[in-house]
């Protein structure tokens, strides 16, 4: 079922103390962003926020549950996002509180990822450089600059 404007609505009001929150449409459901990090997910009209071994003790002390799917094959898959205490709704302050660690938790992502990306490009750099020239075959030298007078 998607989501609903008027929820959508609720939970950027919710969450404005953050900054510019928007959504973007996913899977029947919506990705709650802040710049270009998707910290939550909202499905079935309940908000999802991202957790890492960090916050995920603070959703798993008050009885949360992750963000789960039925995969093609039957079998549930799950994310790392967890609901929201429904408490947090009547407290926008800890709700932004929860919502900030969502974030340090993308941000962590974003990083382990862009280093992972430079390590990858780091390896194929150094094997372009290993490779050779096939044997018996040499680059042509190259010709000398010279200016002309004029």
């Amino acid at each position: 079922m998607p989501v609903s404007p008027e929820y959508k609505e609720f939970i950027i009001e919710q969450l404005e103390r953050l900054g510019p929150v928007r959504m973007r449409g996913m899977f029947g459901g919506a990705g709650v962003y802040l710049d270009d990090l998707m910290f939550g997910l909202i499905f079935d009209e309940t908000l999802y926020l991202k957790v890492d071994d960090r916050n995920r003790p603070d959703y798993e002390a008050e009885g949360m549950e992750p963000f789960t799917y039925e995969m093609t094959d039957g079998s549930t898959g799950s994310l790392r996002y967890y609901e929201v205490p429904e408490r947090l709704y009547d407290d926008p302050d800890e709700l932004v509180q929860w919502a900030r660690k969502s974030l340090d938790a993308m941000m962590v992502v974003r990083a382990e990822k862009l280093a992972k990306a430079a390590r990858v490009a780091e390896r194929k750099k150094a094997a372009a450089k290993k490779q050779k020239a096939p044997p018996g075959k040499t680059a042509p030298p190259e010709k000398p600059t010279t200016k002309k007078k004029r």
